[in-house]
């Protein structure tokens, strides 16, 4: 934090220096907002197709401001939640205000929401343990528009460790050129209270720069069981310096701190009966019994600390050459403590300490009929991922589960090109991606009774390993009228190797039966690859005053999929990337703009995804071919209404949600549902300092409609395995704003 005041605060002397040159204020930075094609209607806008600046096809689909507001307050604190308005996306939450951080589900196309990226204008975030990005730690009020990419992902968008489940792009709400004021206080059932509050500084001291800082605090009481979510703090410093060329230097510091208590998940038999088990959660109190106390409110809770800081240093080397550097640095410190029915009952503490740096050099050059996106990505990682374990009774330490060490660091080279231009109607793009990834030595510890202390095992060393494909993208469009456009896209995804602790856990629990017939742990990861897929999409988009409508049809072919196999000489079964599986759908996203004052939309989606072979798991074949993956609904719909007129707004939401199933031979069915939320509010343009001043009622899940929410299970789980999670029951929220 202290170093990064102080880079801001050089970085602004530098700037007065060269502003005091005499230089005359420039206009705004055309890079601030994604420029997408002007279509006038009378409604609120939701989303708009949306692309890479460098891009000459649309690919993607960005949430606009509006699109974020009208989803409330949940959408404030949860990436997920702001994006599931979409078609192809679907998110479970077990909270109705979005704080439970990593005990909520995302899928995009039936691929699972950790096996996708999320940059901040194109810089990686993600962790370990689980893999996939951090979502719950920006404030939504902090960003212009999220951007989504389900298919194609442009080749120079960073994708951290893959984006097999497509990509989520946010794209920040720099600083204002004026002074500016944005403050938020919400209050619901629950003890739920969120105070946010955002500064903008207008020109420093004179000249063009300008300072923007947010904080906000989040608190609330868990609507079942014991414990809390939260406090969930939130700090963010902008930093914007123009510069003559209409370019500017962009600075961004996030910081988020949460503390929760988990929720309990139940098992398929209690799901059958909720209203008996709706509200089954985790005990208040300790008994003196392994078996009950592992169930401890208090011995399942988690502590997240993250810190990201990243800068956008352009250069206009020419008119129509432009070189862009993106340095950056994210830390995470978390511990989350679970009770396991392994060894009669024990406490595991997870604890990952992760640090990543990078930079990203991104170099634009435009020729008169074409343009090129050429550039590098550059990170080293390093994962301190441990596993701790506790007696119940009395909480003395009882060993290492897992305790893996490097020295090294994990290294990732990944240069990027693509052309992109225009023939009249046509539009088309090229691309392609290099990565490659070493993957550091590590080594494996024991920690054997009475004190233990880790000890060094052979067997448990896990060598390094290098990974590496080309990931090609292409695009192609083509405008029959102002009204009609077409467009086809490919592109190959990956996912690099993840679920290490699943692979580490088998060996060491079964350590004898492994040694016995020669293999040790770096024979095991022997057998994981990079999962990768390759992604068609044929779509239409009709564009006119008051209809826009964008559709499309979609194929995935998914290979090395991560997949549990049966070897005979242990009898036991293990992920390897042996996995195959198909994907493919439609998906359409209608809004009509009736009146000034009314807009209606409606999103469904279909998709199938489905194994295209059986799986043997201990001696045994799993009949899963052609079976819908776990947790996968073949059909949802989302849609509703925005009525606006004379400063009043009522919003009014739905979705439905399909059958889906928990276990991969379909012997776990959870029922489809329908959920309504309703939000109603009142907007006040005072003869005043202020903006104006705005008051919001909250209503979600209206008809208090009980349902499974999350199934938390992987996509070959037997029967027994899952666990799920109900959804929240009927909750009231008022909110205040004002804007300056």
């Amino acid at each position: 934090m202290k170093n990064t005041i102080k880079i801001s605060v050089g970085l602004i002397f530098l700037w007065l220096a060269w502003d005091a040159r005499g230089r005359p204020p420039e206009s705004e930075n055309r890079y601030e907002h994604e420029g997408v094609e002007i279509i006038v209607v009378k409604g609120e806008k939701i989303s708009n197709p949306t692309k890479q600046t460098t891009d000459s096809v649309y690919t993607g689909c960005e949430i606009t401001r509006e699109g974020l507001q009208i989803q409330g307050e949940k959408a404030a604190v949860s990436i997920y939640q702001a994006v599931d308005i979409l078609p192809g996306i679907v998110t479970e939450q077990i909270d109705p205000y979005g704080l439970a951080a990593e005990q909520k589900s995302i899928r995009t196309r039936g691929v699972k929401g950790y096996q996708g990226a999320m940059t901040v204008e194109g810089v990686p975030n993600y962790g370990g343990n689980p893999m996939g990005p951090r979502e719950y730690i920006y404030d939504t009020e902090n960003l212009e528009s999220i951007a989504v990419y389900k298919g194609a992902v442009p080749a120079d968008l960073g994708t951290g460790v893959g984006a097999r489940g497509g990509a989520i792009e946010l794209r920040p709400r720099w600083p204002r050129d004026k002074l500016g004021l944005d403050f938020g206080q919400a209050i619901a059932e629950n003890s739920y209270v969120r105070t946010y509050l955002r500064l903008d500084s207008g020109g420093l001291m004179g000249t063009t720069a300008s300072l923007a800082a947010s904080y906000s605090y989040t608190q609330a009481d868990k609507w079942k069981g014991p414990g809390d979510l939260g406090p969930r703090n939130n700090l963010g410093l902008f930093l914007k310096l123009p510069l003559r060329d209409e370019d500017s230097i962009l600075l961004w510091y996030n910081h988020n701190s949460l503390d929760q208590h988990l929720y309990r998940s139940l098992n398929y038999d209690e799901v059958q009966d909720l209203n008996a088990n709706y509200y089954k959660d985790y005990n208040q109190a300790l008994t003196g019994e392994k078996t009950r106390d592992i169930d401890y409110y208090g011995y399942n809770q988690g502590h997240y600390v993250n810190h990201d800081v990243l800068a956008r240093l352009p250069l206009r080397l020419a008119d129509s050459v432009r070189l862009e550097l993106k340095p950056y640095f994210s830390k995470e410190n978390t511990e989350i403590l679970g009770g396991s029915t392994s060894q009669g009952g024990i406490i595991q503490q997870r604890m990952r300490n992760i640090q990543r740096y990078g930079l990203i050099s991104h170099l634009e050059w435009i020729f008169p009929w074409f343009g090129v996106s050429a550039g590098y990505w550059i990170e080293a990682s390093k994962m301190a991922i441990q596993i701790r374990l506790y007696d119940p009774v009395g909480f003395g330490f009882r060993g290492y589960g897992m305790f893996m060490q490097s020295n090294a660091h994990g290294l990732v080279s990944s240069p990027f090109l693509k052309l992109a231009g225009k023939i009249e109607s046509f539009n088309w793009q090229v691309g392609a991606k290099w990565f490659h990834y070493i993957d550091p030595r590590s080594q494996g510890y024991l920690s054997p009774p009475p004190d233990f202390k880790p000890v060094k095992a052979a067997d448990l060393v896990r060598e390094q390993r290098t990974y590496r494909i080309i990931l090609p993208s292409v695009g192609l469009s083509y405008r029959f009228s102002d009204a009609w456009e077409s467009y086809v896209s490919y592109s190959r995804n990956h996912i690099r190797p993840y679920a290490y602790m699943p692979l580490i856990n088998v060996y060491n629990q079964h350590r004898d039966r492994f040694r016995k017939v020669g293999v040790d742990l770096s024979d095991l990861f022997d057998g994981y690859q990079m999962e990768i897929s390759d992604n068609y999409e044929l779509g239409l988009r009709y564009s006119i005053e008051w209809l826009v409508l964008n559709g499309a049809v979609f194929l995935s072919n998914h290979q090395h999929v991560l997949t549990s196999i049966y070897d005979p000489r242990v009898d036991l079964s293990y992920y390897q990337n042996r996995g195959s599986a198909i994907g493919r759908g439609l998906e359409v996203e209608a809004n009509v703009f009736v009146t000034d004052w009314l807009t209606v939309f409606v999103n469904p989606t279909f998709i199938e995804l489905t194994y295209n072979h059986d799986l043997k798991h201990q001696g045994e074949m799993i009949r899963v071919k052609n079976k819908q993956v776990v947790d996968t609904p073949r059909l949802s719909i989302k849609g509703g209404l925005i009525l606006s007129f004379w400063g009043w707004r009522w919003v009014s939401r739905w979705r439905y949600l399909g059958k889906r199933y928990g276990d991969a031979i379909h012997s776990e069915v959870v029922s489809d549902y329908i959920m309504f939320d309703a939000g109603f509010g009142y907007t006040y343009v005072p003869r005043s300092v202020f903006q104006n001043i705005t008051v919001n009622v909250e209503c979600t899940n209206v008809f208090n409609t009980k349902h499974v929410s999350v199934i938390s299970a992987m996509d070959d789980a037997r029967a027994g395995s899952a666990g799920y999670y109900v959804g929240a029951p009927r909750s009231f929220l008022l909110k205040a704003s004002l804007l300056y």
